[in-house]
């Protein structure tokens, strides 16, 4: 009898524990499943929409009355933890370049909201700007709220991630990155980056980063971001693109990167390379080539300091004149041209600059050449240096130019007595609009003095572009070195993607955005949008 008795104790015990297992089990499940919803306890989730696409919108900003600030994520998710915040009502102040809230009775723009662990509530707020903001692609945290909420992110094969939504191996440490140039290499996107910024240090990369990744099919949407594989040293950061050891002065940038072939029909990537002490002062200056087997940029033709356009630079894109194919170099629209050839990408003396001028001082144009009927002479010619936009801008200021013979100056279009003087900027052929388009940054906005990013398009590669359209804004923050990718134009060049750099330099501005400032964020634009009809060469 007492073993009985001991028995059935062993077997309530051992009931007692299945029970406790499996009560244990759902809980887990529960927990899993709460998470994959983004319902995890503790935290509440606020979630910012396009009112128009229903997309989440990165980089909005919400304030609480005593000055708790919140920024989304990749997602437009922000996770709230804060005790004080939570069961119950609290008012937030509503901010977001291009994107804003009505303004209430009282003139605020922001939104009442009653948090609750667990839960989540959704904010619409109405884009103004013309350009869909759809991403930050470098730096840190990039769908951090997200991660927090436990919603699956993109970038794995599982979509679920400890960190910032891409495998934190191929992501370089990067914590803060300058400026883009790309180009398709042997069936790879190689991307190239400025200054990089890290976490484990004030000091990072000043000798140019770099990435590779597949060339994208169309039904790849980047709007999620690029899964960059950045080239990376022992320690897991990024390295040197072109470490030039023996030269330690300097920083070392890159620019005009493009792809041509050798007279063995080998392809090389090629780009002009600036060794310098900082934004002022150049020390060394030439010609570099990619070398496949140590993955690294090697120069191959150093040029005179004096030199000053006959390399490539700024952003190349391909032509065809009379049976030539030809590079074009520009920033923003294309000025140099040479044969889109290894050998003559090398020689200074293939160069031709498009010119108006009359003759050049001090290297500079002096002013444009006119015919008998008062008429600017262009032409394509290998002695005097390129007329640019901020050449044409002095002229025009100075009266030396009509407005209305301007090539890279264009007239507002909504205020047609206005000039846009350009800044750095993209030019390339687009199928959808049969026309090449120019997607660029300005100098001295109204909203910020580097943040203003315009729209313009025209028959020509060298323009003229007489209207632009403002498509998209900031306020008081820089966003510059525009750059449009054709490689990832959509619907047959419907949809166009372009990125920049988002800074407080230069803005006078001294809050910056955490984890979005010093970085790349990515646009959509519709071509087909009836805003950018003022702007359209029809």
């Amino acid at each position: 009898m007492a073993q009985t008795n001991w028995k059935w104790k062993q077997m309530r015990q051992i009931t007692g524990w299945k029970w406790f297992w499996a009560a244990g089990m759902v809980l887990l499940i529960w927990w899993d499943w709460a998470r994959a919803d983004g319902l995890a306890p503790a935290l509440a989730e606020i979630r910012v929409l396009d009112a128009e696409g229903g997309r989440g919108v990165p980089l909005v900003e919400l304030e609480t009355v005593h000055h708790v600030r919140f920024i989304t994520d990749n997602a437009g998710r922000i996770a709230i933890a804060e005790p004080d915040l939570l069961d119950r009502e609290v008012f937030f102040s509503v901010r977001s370049h291009g994107y804003e809230l009505s303004r209430d009775a009282f003139g605020y723009r922001g939104v009442r909201l009653l948090l609750r662990p667990g839960q989540k509530v959704e904010v619409r707020i109405q884009r103004r700007q013309i350009a869909e903001r759809l991403c930050r692609l470098t730096g840190e945290g990039l769908y951090r709220d997200s991660v927090l909420l436990g919603y699956r992110v993109p970038g794995t094969a599982d979509g679920r991630v400890a960190g910032d939504g891409f495998p934190r191996w191929a992501r370089g440490q990067v914590a803060g990155q300058d400026s883009v140039q790309a180009a398709i290499y042997r069936n790879h996107i190689y991307w190239f980056w400025g200054d990089t910024n890290r976490l484990s240090y004030p000091l990072g990369l000043f000798r140019t980063a770099g990435a590779r990744t597949p060339v994208f099919p169309d039904s790849l949407d980047p709007a999620d971001g690029i899964p960059y594989v950045y080239f990376t040293d022992a320690n897991g950061f990024v390295r040197a693109m072109m470490p030039l050891p023996e030269r330690k002065e300097g920083v070392i940038w890159i620019d005009g990167v493009c792809v041509v072939s050798d007279a063995r029909g080998q392809e090389r990537l090629v780009c002009h390379y600036s060794r310098r002490k900082g934004l002022a002062e150049e020390i060394e200056h030439g010609i570099a080539v990619f070398d496949d087997t140590r993955e690294v940029f090697v120069p191959v033709r150093t040029l005179p300091l004096s030199e000053r356009w006959r390399h490539p630079f700024g952003h190349a894109t391909g032509w065809q004149e009379n049976g030539t194919r030809y590079l074009l170099f520009g920033n923003p629209a294309p000025v140099v041209r040479v044969p889109a050839r290894y050998e003559a990408v090398l020689d200074p003396q293939q160069y031709e600059a498009f010119s108006c001028a009359s003759g050049e001082q001090d290297g500079k144009p002096v002013g444009p050449q006119c015919d008998e009927r008062g008429r600017v002479v262009w032409r394509w010619q290998k002695q005097l240096p390129p007329t640019d936009a901020a050449t044409e801008w002095r002229w025009l200021r100075a009266g030396k130019l009509p407005t209305q013979q301007a090539r890279f100056c264009p007239a507002d279009g909504e205020r047609r007595d206005e000039r846009i003087q350009l800044h750095s900027g993209t030019v390339h052929w687009n199928a959808y609009r049969q026309r090449w388009i120019l997607v660029a940054g300005q100098v001295g906005g109204k909203e910020s003095f580097l943040g203003e990013v315009w729209y313009a398009e025209a028959r020509h590669p060298t323009g003229p572009f007489t209207r632009a359209v403002k498509i998209i804004t900031h306020d008081r923050y820089s966003f510059y070195n525009v750059c449009h990718h054709p490689f990832l134009d959509r619907q047959g060049g419907r949809l166009v993607h372009l990125e920049g750099t988002y800074s407080a330099e230069f803005s006078g501005n001294p809050v910056r955005t955490p984890r979005y400032d010093y970085n790349q964020i990515l646009y959509r634009l519709a071509l087909d949008h009836p805003g950018l009809r003022a702007a359209r060469d029809d």
